[in-house]
């Protein structure tokens, strides 16, 4: 009976690893940028991070058991949701605020939908957009790295924002070391990027999402007349395009599906910035790719020999 045949779903093949290992994986490639953080603007970064990890911790904790599904607080991809949305959130956030956005990640976005893998958007941008809804202000409270190490840090405009205004007050090394004011996670690309080739190397991700999401915007803003090193460096695209544009159940499975992903997360980025009323677009762009991710995979999935492919990609077969 040893080659029998067994009946079921796939997958048939497991890889060996575990969603921990994977989630373990990610908060080792992220932990250059939040020691970035805390060293940029000091002992309130690290208290932001750890009441976002708490707070969603605490709400996958808790709304497994109002839910009565298996506890899966162990698996670490709470945790990460948590640092995720503290890097998304200036220094100066509230602590209560910070408490609010990791519960609507948590529960709103992701058990609400079935749990990990379940989520069709990436629960820690949309707790950041639901923060920004709910309280702008804060969330626009932007201080300047090393001067606003304490809580009445001075505050300026970020490199996007000055860059709309006609000024640039920050060089390119100023941008990729984080002197420059933004949310926790974001101003160190070096930090960022040091994580993104852990990732690559420990193929937890493929280049394929980054490389052309970044591309695209760096010739998308040069074709406009913008300085497209200023809009790669600025902001929270390489953020953006290394650790949540690559989130597995909101991204594409296939090639050619990463590639048609990445170029509109790159496409909707540079019209925000430069034709909407937002400085920064990188969170928006991804969750609305993220809501046609099916779409895009029905169009670009590899088509078994033999079948021909059909344009109207929500006609059923």
């Amino acid at each position: 009976m040893e080659n029998r045949l067994v009946v079921s779903s796939s997958p048939h093949l497991h890889s060996g690893v575990s969603t921990r290992e994977i989630m373990l994986d990610v908060l080792i490639a992220l932990s250059p940028a939040a020691v970035a953080s805390v060293l940029l603007f000091g002992w309130r970064a690290a208290a932001v991070i750890l009441v976002c990890v708490a707070s969603c911790m605490a709400s996958e904790y808790l709304s497994a058991i109002v839910l009565k599904r298996p506890q899966t607080v162990g698996d670490l991809s709470a945790v990460v949701t948590g640092v995720l949305l503290a890097f998304n959130l200036p220094a100066t956030i509230p602590f209560w605020q910070a408490a609010i956005g990791s519960v609507a990640a948590i529960v709103v976005v992701k058990q609400m939908f079935g749990g990990i893998g379940h989520n069709f958007v990436n629960p820690a941008l949309i707790g950041r957009i639901v923060m920004m809804a709910s309280f702008p202000s804060d969330m626009n409270n932007w201080v300047t790295p090393l001067q606003g190490r304490m809580v009445d840090g001075l505050a300026s405009a970020t490199p996007l924002e000055s860059m709309a205004q006609g000024e640039m007050a920050y060089s390119y090394q100023q941008l990729l070391v984080g002197i420059r004011p933004g949310s926790l996670g974001e101003t160190c690309i070096i930090a960022l990027l040091l994580g993104g080739a852990y990732l690559v190397v420990r193929r937890v991700i493929s280049p394929a999402i980054p490389l052309v999401y970044i591309g695209t915007v760096f010739i998308l803003t040069w074709i406009a007349g913008e300085n497209p090193l200023i809009h790669v460096l600025s902001g929270g695209l390489v953020l953006g395009a290394v650790f949540m544009a690559t989130d597995y159940a909101t991204s594409p499975i296939n090639t050619a599906g990463k590639v048609v992903y990445a170029i509109g997360c790159g496409l909707l980025t540079v019209l925000i910035r430069i034709y909407g009323s937002l400085a920064e677009g990188v969170s928006f762009a991804i969750v609305i790719m993220n809501v046609l991710v099916p779409l895009i995979e029905r169009a670009t999935r590899p088509l078994p020999f033999g079948e021909e492919r059909r344009f109207a990609i929500w006609q059923k077969k």
